[in-house]
């Protein structure tokens, strides 16, 4: 049998301490599990008050010499005892109630096997009427007690807390209840059994602890030991996989909790959420305010909620974001994400809706930037469906997966960084989020104005200009659609107290010649150098950016920013800024080069390129072993416009395997995503 839990019961004078332990006498002394325990004071007898032992204080004293008192304290000028013998109630299974000192906690946890702390509360107006009730103290008395501090409970001990602010019977229900969960402890097991990113606990369906079947269904449970805790659903087993006074997790899960197979598990169900009343009106199509987004997703991101109800939401708020509601949701994302504060009267980003192959101006950008001397703290993502994301590409240069005291450093050096977001601006609630949008499809437009806004709020930047392309192929369709988002961006950043510049621009082809991460960088390089072959379209497009963001700066204005970024990359000055970031990031010994292996695709007939699909290239690419082969891509020789004659080159394909070099170019047998004059005519060789 195992040791029984000692409840140390604490809370404020006036919080009905000993009013809900009565209470729970009556209702589970009978039971024979539990043990109240009867305090040792030194006060008389009939001084009335709870039934304890009384001592004289020479008893007092004997009892505490002779090793008696498993705790003992002083408080009003009593001395109070709980009697050692209480630990052979324990060491025979059942669980003891005390009242006591919550001084005592810290030394009674190193005394009991199974100490779990309840704290009784009230609000203070219900304390202050229940002291005055009892006629004892004065007001002042009164008044000085509830300003007293209460100290936190010491690291690592398990409490719970009652609340005892309406009647003595709904108070004592609580109390009861909150006791009675708390015995339901379960032994832990490891289930090899995986579940990806779901936690799942299972119990045999004959379990002696519990009821299991009743915990089936979409609600979940919370399992807590040793000061650590996991919520999960619930799945049964058959008698035979698990034992009945165990609780079984997926391996995940198990990680995820980190305490040893045995450790004993708390298991109480996941109480309603709050925000559930809010959740129901959203998926009715009503509009939130922040306090409300504020509850709901507060309540996905703690998992009180099944997927299903978050599916619900989140698709509700696909189809219909008012502006205000868009600005509350900025506001309660960016408080789940690491905040950064600079010391800086500006700091400035700039970000893309992306979709764009080759589009990889922010590695322009920046160091024209950090030339300049403005702060300029870049986080980007990797790619999700892309050849390449910003910070694939950075990572053939140098690290990227910094923490907020490596970004500091590395702007404090270079004034600037390319960081991976993965460690910053990212938070509990993406993963959430993106397990669900992303299976279903969800790509609201509003959405993603909360979500690109929060991260630049979080990252503490002041001035943002954001790159809306559009386009058949990219994620906003067409120029009405950019101009609409332009402004929501424009409205709900002016809401946050920052200054955002968003721009519509042309996404209806790639920029620049590289697709993957290599690639990419190296037309980088070339626009930075002057290169001959460096793509005009890619440097055309980091000049634009990085004059918008000159512009902000009062030393500089709208007048002088264009020549500015044309002279800051003209001298060298961000070719060298581009090597500081590097330096002060990590660099690597040497760069990701373009892998070795080509395949050359040529034109089938004469025409001119009359279009190039991004989307189908960035596929090829992937194929080839994008991103993460950094080397791998497409060299992209033709231009839109450009005449082509049979046996023209309209890309290269590099790859680092033979295996993966052949797979993408037995896709281009079906498409190479390059249009000749209307039609396509390819050979490849």
């Amino acid at each position: 049998m195992g040791s029984g839990i000692f409840f140390f019961v604490v809370g404020p004078s006036g919080s009905g301490k000993d009013t809900l332990i009565e209470g729970a006498k009556a209702a589970l002394g009978p039971t024979g599990r539990y043990v109240f325990a009867r305090r040792s004071i030194t006060r008389p007898a009939d001084a009335g008050g709870e039934a304890h032992e009384a001592l004289s204080v020479d008893q007092f004293a004997a009892v505490r010499d002779a090793g008696g008192f498993l705790v003992h304290w002083q408080a009003h000028g009593l001395s109070y005892g709980l009697r050692a013998s209480l630990l052979d109630d324990m060491k025979a299974g059942r669980h003891v109630i005390a009242n006591g000192s919550r001084a005592m906690v810290a030394d009674l946890a190193t005394r009991v096997p199974h100490l779990v702390v309840v704290e009784v509360t009230a609000p203070e107006a219900v304390l202050a009427e229940r002291l005055a009730g009892r006629g004892r103290e004065g007001a002042e008395n009164i008044a000085a007690r509830l300003e007293r501090k209460v100290p936190p409970l010491p690291a690592g001990v398990s409490s719970i807390s009652v609340a005892n602010d309406s009647t003595p019977r709904a108070g004592i229900e609580r109390f009861v209840a909150a006791l009675e969960a708390q015995t339901a402890r379960l032994r832990l097991v490891r289930m090899p059994i995986e579940t990806g990113r779901r936690n799942v606990a299972f119990l045999a369906r004959g379990c002696t602890v519990v009821a299991a079947p009743d915990y089936l269904g979409p609600g979940r449970v919370d399992l807590a030991g040793e000061g650590k805790s996991i919520r999960a659903e619930i799945a049964l087993v058959a008698d035979s996989l698990l034992p009945a006074d165990a609780v079984g997790l997926s391996q995940e899960s198990f990680d995820a909790l980190g305490l040893p197979e045995g450790a004993e598990l708390v298991l109480t169900r996941t109480p309603v959420p709050e925000s559930r009343a809010a959740l129901r009106r959203k998926i009715r199509g009503e509009a939130l305010d922040e306090p409300a987004y504020r509850q709901v997703v507060g309540d996905i991101v703690e998992g009180r909620y099944p997927d299903s109800e978050v599916a619900g939401f989140l698709v509700a708020a696909d189809r219909g974001l008012s502006d205000d509601e868009v600005l509350a949701l900025t506001k309660v994302r960016a408080s789940f994400a690491n905040r950064i504060v600079w010391d800086e009267p500006m700091v400035v980003d700039k970000h893309s809706m992306g979709g764009i192959p080759g589009s990889r101006i922010t590695m322009i950008v920046v160091p024209i930037i950090a030339a300049h001397g403005l702060a300029i703290p870049k986080t980007s993502s990797r790619a999700i469906t892309s050849a390449a994301g910003t910070a694939d590409a950075m990572e053939t240069l140098a690290r990227v997966d910094l923490d907020a005291a490596e970004v500091r450093r590395t702007v404090e050096k270079a004034r600037g960084c390319i960081a991976w977001n993965g460690r910053l601006s990212h938070s509990a609630l993406d993963d959430v989020m993106n397990a669900i949008t992303r299976p279903l499809g969800l790509d609201s437009n509003r959405w993603s104005v909360a979500s690109i806004l929060s991260k630049k709020l979080a990252a503490g930047s002041t001035h943002v200009v954001i790159d809306l392309p559009f386009g058949a192929r990219a994620r906003v369709k067409g120029e009405a659609e950019a101009r609409e988002m332009a402004r929501l961006f424009e409205q709900v950043g002016a809401g946050l107290g920052m200054t955002v510049e968003a721009i519509p621009t042309d996404g209806s082809l790639p920029i620049g010649r590289g697709i993957g991460p290599a690639l990419e960088v190296r037309d980088v390089l070339w626009v930075l150098e002057g290169h001959p072959e460096a793509p005009p379209d890619l440097r055309e497009k980091a000049l634009f950016f990085a004059s918008r963001i000159l512009a902000w700066d009062p030393a500089v204005g709208p007048a002088n920013a264009r020549a500015r970024a044309e002279q800051l990359l003209a001298s060298g000055a961000a070719r060298a800024a581009l090597e500081r970031i590097a330096e002060a990031q990590g660099r690597w010994g040497e760069p990701v080069r373009p892998a070795r292996l080509t395949r050359t695709i040529l034109a089938g007939g004469t025409g001119r390129v009359t279009d190039i699909d991004g989307f189908a290239i960035a596929g090829i690419a992937r194929l080839a072993g994008a991103p993460l082969d950094k080397g791998a891509g497409i060299d992209l020789k033709a231009q839109s416009g450009d005449l082509v004659r049979p046996g023209d080159p309209l890309f290269v394909i590099h790859a680092s395997s033979a295996a993966d070099l052949d797979a993408a170019v037995q896709h281009v047998a079906a498409f190479t995503g390059f249009t000749l004059d209307g039609e396509e005519r390819i050979v490849a060789r």
